[in-house]
């Protein structure tokens, strides 16, 4: 008679803490030891189906496995790649990143999601699941989820990386003199309101911020428009916080104002001013009012005005961009502008570790957009360009008093 109790307490104190190979030769040795009835036993016991024991009665009498193997070679089940050979080329035609918007495509312009490329692949014939999908594009394709990356810069001028070394040469030839260098730029416009600021700031779990679901415009507050003015001699930047437009005069307003409250107290022996900028936008090298707005600045300051302009297309290298401005979006992540007092609080309050200081001050002035500059003012103009690129690169003179 089998003694079916001593088996269900040997199979749950040990067979039924065993990997797969062990469970299936525990159930064998205890069916062999139980004798005639014992394979129906042990399987009403264990819940192992009989074919599985009897599997394991031949385990028992053939030779032993490899170490480390559960199953015979060839054992177990197969990969769905092994069983369906056209699944894998399929799944990598419909990912192919040149695909996109060919219409012989299955997958054209939309959003290639494990979802989508398992129904794709079903409506072919192959019975994959989701889950499976994205197991094969990361093991077998090598393939993840990416976001775009910013590399690209359009056409490229011959004479890029000349005008960077000119630049540079004209930087330290200023430094090297004493004399001020600045990087200037406008940073994005801002809305004024409680409206969500990218990033993610510390506050208690649980409890974010509550700002506006929609992003419209506050008629009173409007925008401000920050314009930065950067000195990599000293690691100090000013930011004129604009309430109108981004012009050229609002532009060289700003250097204006950096000139007069740090440059001249700080620079006592200041006998030229160099300005490196963007080669678009207010301080653009096409705009005849930013000329003749420079020019103003030199007739009043007295000195001379050295401009270099980024050649197209590399305003990134601007120092302004990654020395300044990119530490203020640092300063207020997360943080809704409610108010201009506050943007130019959070401006001022700006550090580094490398001892960078900002001031910041509100423009309240008004600039008017679509100013038009005739050609008798151009020629009025005492602007020298240098023998490299003058398009790029010029000296804006002062002009006699009687002019």
């Amino acid at each position: 008679m089998i003694d079916t109790r001593a088996i269900r307490l040997r199979w749950e104190a040990d067979g039924s803490k065993r990997d797969e190979r062990g469970k299936r030769l525990f159930a064998a040795s205890e069916a062999r030891a139980a004798g005639w009835g014992g394979v129906g036993a042990v399987a009403a016991i264990t819940g192992l189906a009989r074919s599985r024991i009897i599997r394991g009665l031949k385990d028992l009498a053939g030779p032993a496995l490899a170490p480390g193997r559960v199953r015979r070679a060839g054992g177990g089940r197969h990969t769905v790649t092994a069983t369906d050979s056209m699944l894998l080329g399929n799944l990598k035609r419909l990912v192919e990143p040149a695909t996109m918007g060919d219409p012989m495509r299955p997958l054209t312009w939309v959003s290639k999601s494990r979802e989508k490329l398992a129904c794709e692949l079903n409506a072919c014939g192959h019975d994959v699941s989701p889950n499976t999908v994205g197991r094969l594009l990361v093991d077998e394709l090598d393939y993840s989820r990416q976001v775009n990356r910013k590399t690209l810069e359009g056409a490229s001028h011959p004479d890029r990386n000349a005008q960077f070394e000119h630049i540079n040469a004209q930087v330290i030839a200023a430094q090297s003199a004493g004399q001020p260098v600045i990087s200037v730029d406008t940073k994005k416009k801002e809305l004024i309101g409680n409206f969500k600021n990218g990033g993610t700031d510390y506050r208690p779990k649980g409890d974010p911020l509550d700002v506006n679901v929609h992003d419209f415009k506050d008629k009173e507050l409007g925008k401000v428009v920050p314009h930065g003015i950067y000195d990599p001699t000293t690691n100090v930047g000013w930011v004129s916080v604009g309430i109108t437009h981004d012009t050229a005069a609002f532009a060289v307003q700003s250097i204006c104002t950096w000139f007069d409250r740090i440059g001249r107290p700080r620079y006592t022996d200041m006998r030229e001013l160099m300005i490196t900028a963007d080669c678009g936008g207010s301080n653009s090298a096409r705009s005849r009012l930013w000329k003749v707005e420079l020019q103003k600045l030199a007739d009043e300051i007295a000195m001379p005005i050295k401009v270099c302009h980024y050649p197209p297309g590399t305003s990134k290298w601007n120092k302004i961009e990654h020395r300044l401005f990119c530490h203020i979006t640092q300063n207020w992540r997360a943080k809704p502008l409610v108010s201009r007092a506050a943007v130019v609080e959070l401006i001022a309050a700006t550090t580094t570790k490398t001892g960078l200081k900002v001031e910041c001050a509100l423009d309240e002035r008004t600039y008017e957009k679509g100013i038009k500059i005739t050609d008798a003012e151009i020629e009025a103009l005492d602007i020298r360009g240098h023998t490299f690129h003058p398009e790029w690169n010029y000296t804006v003179h002062p002009r006699p008093k009687n002019l």
